[in-house]
């Protein structure tokens, strides 16, 4: 066997597999992407570029198993490339990037907080279903810091456990956003609801930058705050939602986003559920 910069890899022949992945557009799904890919032997080392949303996968063997796995996560991923490469360049940064997202597991975190908190005085599901949004990122950064060094088993017992509680967190909003829309519940609180949505805003920029950070030492760090991310759409879907209750005098603005949220909330809970397998 031979090592490249401190890494382990046997007499095989190495391959370089460029995947094009149409819906990594944040770090959430990059996260997604090497959990699933984490126990695969023969891959050897994961380059993300997240702004051209690729993923350059240096394994040894058939791509196809690969290709298989990436395909499960259906975030439309296609082989666009492929080489014999000799060597791997190491991570440079491990340590950073680690540090980095342990930053914004705690905004993600803090943030969830928050918006659930406020979202319930507020009377508002837009901000409670963006609190549960928050809380899925937070889930996929802490389940890729947890994966570091343990065991197979263990990284799919908690990824289950997190996946069927968030989905019992959205389906719980659904219900919620359900009986609200049947006449029960009051018009959310305006000026509170607007205020946290703008904080919430913020606070998804912040986690942006501070992952761009990582531009300079690592590529597969850049945040994607050159495309508009799910999360701050789902902020200024809630701003809106919190303009038209102010203007109609109506709730179903914000149940309507609560909803689509809540629907975005259960779809990453099966994503997650998915890598548990």
């Amino acid at each position: 066997m031979n090592v490249y910069g401190g890494i382990i890899v046997e007499n095989t022949e190495l391959v370089s597999t460029t995947f094009k992945v149409e819906k990594m557009d944040c770090t959430a799904e990059e996260q997604l992407v090497r959990l699933q890919l984490s126990e695969q032997q023969n891959v050897k080392h994961l380059a993300f570029n997240l702004p051209n949303r690729t993923v350059i996968v240096t394994h040894t063997g058939d791509s196809a198993p690969i290709a298989r796995l990436l395909d499960a996560l259906n975030l439309d991923a296609t082989q666009v490339g492929q080489e014999q490469v000799d060597t791997i360049q190491p991570d440079a940064s491990d340590r950073q990037q680690r540090n980095l997202l342990i930053i914004v597991l705690l905004i993600n975190f803090g943030l969830f907080a928050l918006e659930l908190v406020t979202g319930f005085l507020a009377q508002s599901m837009g901000l409670v279903a963006d609190s549960l949004d928050m809380l899925a990122d937070a889930i996929v950064y802490a389940l890729s810091l947890y994966a570091v060094g343990k065991a197979v088993i263990q990284k799919k017992r908690v990824a289950r456990i997190s996946g069927y509680f968030q989905l019992l967190l959205a389906v719980l909003g659904i219900i919620e956003v359900i009986r609200r829309f049947m006449g029960h519940g009051e018009e959310p609180n305006f000026t509170l609801m607007i205020t946290i949505s703008l904080f919430a805003l913020a606070g998804n920029a912040a986690s942006l930058w501070v992952l761009q950070r990582a531009q300079s030492q690592d590529v597969h760090m850049r945040a994607s705050w050159i495309f508009t991310s799910n999360d701050v759409i789902v902020n200024i879907g809630v701003i809106v939602a919190s303009v038209l209750v102010f203007m109609t005098g109506s709730n179903i603005p914000d149940l309507l986003v609560g909803a689509a949220v809540f629907v975005l909330v259960g779809t990453g809970a099966f994503r997650i559920l998915k890598l548990a397998v």
